[in-house]
């Protein structure tokens, strides 16, 4: 059953034209493994943005700050290569040099309910962000014969979630996008849980 996810993989990474997708099951977790794979200690996030990109900063203990940043589609994490697109679906988009994060969540133009991908253009950030999300285990075997060597993260994306990728993808390759920016989300630090930043 796990060939649909790498189907779904290449058919993503083909639309968006970047050589790797790795899918994963939200895009909160594909910034979390890419945040973990760079090993980012620093960075920063737009003021508006949805709420669970600072809550990822306070899980990994990662110093941060709020920026006032007018985004459309996508925008970086602070100084990295990494990029929140959660928002962003366009043909041959991919970014190069960029770990790219997708959402598939239900409100987002592939709308599978939950999932995500991180498009990539390097094959060892692509193995070592596929183990990440696969529990440290190289998916072409059972785990239980694998010598597994790094930490991983429950974080894959189900054989049925990319059923459904594959079933609707191809309306939504024929459909044109909302186009998404900062000003769809609410000013974040005026909220409580960010009085301490």
């Amino acid at each position: 059953m796990f060939n649909q996810v790498e189907l779904f993989e290449e058919a993503i990474a083909k639309y968006y034209n970047a050589p790797y997708a790795v899918a994963v099951d939200c895009c909160t977790h594909a910034i979390e493994l890419c945040l973990r794979y760079t090993n980012i200690r620093k960075t920063s996030c737009p003021t508006n943005t949805y709420i669970s990109v600072p809550f990822t900063f306070k899980k990994l203990n990662i110093d941060w700050k709020f920026e006032n940043n007018s985004w459309i589609d996508y925008y970086f994490l602070g100084d990295t290569n990494i990029v929140d697109a959660a928002v962003y679906w366009k043909e041959d988009g991919y970014i190069s040099n960029t770990l790219m994060c997708l959402s598939f969540q239900f409100k987002k133009h592939l709308s599978l309910g939950r999932g995500g991908a991180i498009l990539c253009d390097n094959l060892q950030a692509y193995t070592e962000l596929k183990k990440l999300s696969y529990d440290g285990r190289s998916p072409d075997q059972p785990w239980a014969e694998q010598n597994i060597d790094t930490v991983g993260y429950h974080y894959y994306m189900t054989p049925e979630t990319a059923i459904l990728g594959m079933a609707k993808l191809y309306d939504a390759i024929k459909t044109q996008p909302r186009n998404w920016s900062h000003v769809d989300y609410p000013f974040l630090p005026s909220m409580k849980v960010f009085n301490d930043q």
